[in-house]
């Protein structure tokens, strides 16, 4: 099974990355065709669709995976089989992501908003997602039932130029779902995420995180 597009999003490094793509509206990335798909034909109608299906892999994970897991969602501290959690570390390494369709570029490109992916993640396939066989709402939510409170979000340093009001909205979204492990709870501990082009540095305590410094993200490779 080979690619068919490889997406480009802010996200460096998995860490930051959201756990839910969805609640971070304002984070856009683009899905790039390999050459053997790189035809309008191959979108055509698309357009028509305001939401996508997107099969892709962990590709930063390795082959690594074990039969049950600690959700962060329950603090770290409570195991559950692999295929009753979202883990990224499952045997076959792939994931299913709805993103929010932005517009159909020349090329094709497809601009997304509410990707949960690592810049350059491969894509296997892509579908539209189709409201009245897609969302069932008598569906069961296991445990992730329990109420979630994200952080609040307190920005204590300048902001660079590169610092655009839709950068910050995104910034704000994805720290807000905090992106710590769910064993670290020291409020002393920096943080350090890249969220292309800049890098923050931020502390958690007390439910907030506290956006300390924002500086140009260090060059890669």
């Amino acid at each position: 099974m080979e690619p068919i597009a490889h997406i480009r999003t802010p996200f460096a490094e998995k860490f930051g990355v959201p756990r839910q793509g969805n609640l971070a509206p304002h984070v856009i990335s683009e899905i790039v065709f390999e050459p053997a798909y790189r035809s309008m034909d191959c979108v055509r109608g698309l357009e028509q669709f305001s939401h996508l299906w997107l099969i892709w892999q962990f590709h930063c994970n390795g082959t690594e995976w074990h039969p049950t897991v600690r959700p962060p969602r329950l603090g770290g501290n409570t195991r559950l089989g692999v295929f009753a959690t979202r883990s990224p570390f499952r045997p076959n390494g792939l994931g299913l992501s709805v993103v929010r369709l932005v517009s159909v570029e020349p090329g094709p490109v497809l601009r997304v908003s509410g990707a949960d992916m690592v810049d350059g993640t491969p894509v296997f396939d892509i579908k539209p997602y189709i409201p009245y066989a897609d969302s069932l709402p008598e569906a069961t939510s296991g445990f992730t039932a329990q109420p979630w409170h994200p952080l609040a979000v307190e920005i204590c340093a300048p902001l660079p130029p590169q610092a655009t009001p839709e950068w910050v909205a995104g910034m704000q979204e994805v720290l807000a779902q905090d992106p710590r492990p769910a064993y670290q709870d020291d409020p002393e501990r920096e943080y350090h995420l890249v969220l292309l082009p800049l890098e923050i540095t931020f502390r958690v305590s007390g439910g907030v995180a506290r956006v300390l410094r924002v500086a140009p993200a260090p060059r890669r490779g």
